[in-house]
């Protein structure tokens, strides 16, 4: 039996396992995958407190050392399913079945994806899921999001900041936000383009343009280096939903304590409700939510 089992191994989960062990509690990190989750499709992280530059496969190879030299134990194995005992929590991955004290459910969230041609390709060399994160680098260059709904809204207008032109790209004719568009007429830079669709991504070695589908029927290449996709993200909290409250979207309800609805059982990271999900967010709640388990194991 373990003291704390934590299902996730992104930056959330990761810097739980730190926390847990130098709190001197036996850890066991359980990960379908491999180690480092949406971090590691980064090509660069500028934004990250004490890191003027690197990538997303050192950042997570680099936490999940401080982790594995601290003690903490890692399997390679997709949790199914959690079974609350009370002062004993269940774990059964596709492998076996293990037992603790307290359980942190780190599994976080993937970007929904436009399913075009070569998305997955140029991750990292051109097409990015987060504006706040890769922005910068397309400085002075003409972007495109996808997307009609606040987080696009937000992302454009963001973008406008550091683009030379950003086009919005949505299939609806209105945007989803009350006042959206009159925000964005704010910005002379900002070129809305309704009801349209992406049908292709061109690049060599990089993203070079997007052809996108009028109304019409017509097509339209636009040059652009960047192509921000904002369609919404899907949580991997479903194995969970019977011990985890969910909102309509499937995100864990949680405070931030790091508290679920089933007493023992803690969030953390890019898989709950909260305002900003981004890499230093994740660390934070893994922290939080591997201190308050620890609180939790006092009262066994």
């Amino acid at each position: 039996m373990y003291d704390i089992i934590i299902v996730g191994a992104g930056p959330a989960g990761m810097t739980a396992a730190v926390y847990a062990k130098r709190a001197g509690k036996s850890v066991l990190v359980l990960e379908a995958s491999g180690y480092g989750g949406q971090i590691i499709k980064a090509a660069e992280i500028r934004n990250y407190p004490t890191e003027k530059n690197i990538s997303g496969v050192e950042f997570a190879t680099k936490l999940y050392e401080q982790a594995e030299a601290l003690g903490a134990e890692f399997r390679f194995e997709k949790v199914i399913g959690i079974e609350d005992k009370g002062s004993e929590k269940l774990v059964t991955t596709v492998a076996d079945t293990y037992t603790a004290g307290a359980v942190i459910v780190a599994t976080g969230s993937d970007s929904r994806k436009l399913g075009i041609a070569d998305e997955d390709k140029l991750v990292g060399r051109g097409v990015s899921y987060c504006a706040t994160c890769d922005g910068s680098f397309f400085r002075g260059k003409n972007v495109a999001v996808a997307g009609g709904g606040s987080t696009a809204v937000d992302d454009a207008l963001y973008l406008s900041q550091l683009a030379e032109k950003v086009y919005l790209i949505y299939r609806t004719p209105k945007l989803s936000e009350e006042g959206a568009k009159e925000k964005l007429a704010e910005h002379e830079n900002i070129v809305l383009m309704p009801e349209c669709g992406i049908t292709s991504l061109n690049a060599d070695k990089k993203l070079e343009s997007i052809t996108v589908k009028h109304k019409d029927g017509t097509e339209e290449n636009l040059d652009v280096s960047g192509l921000f996709v904002a369609v919404g993200r899907v949580p991997e909290n479903q194995n969970f939903a019977k011990l985890i409250d969910l909102n309509e979207k499937g995100y864990a309800v949680s405070g931030e304590n790091c508290h679920t609805a089933t007493p023992g059982i803690f969030v953390a990271g890019d898989n709950r409700v909260k305002e900003l999900r981004q890499l230093v967010t994740a660390a934070a709640d893994g922290a939080v939510a591997a201190t308050e388990a620890v609180k939790y194991l006092r009262t066994l």
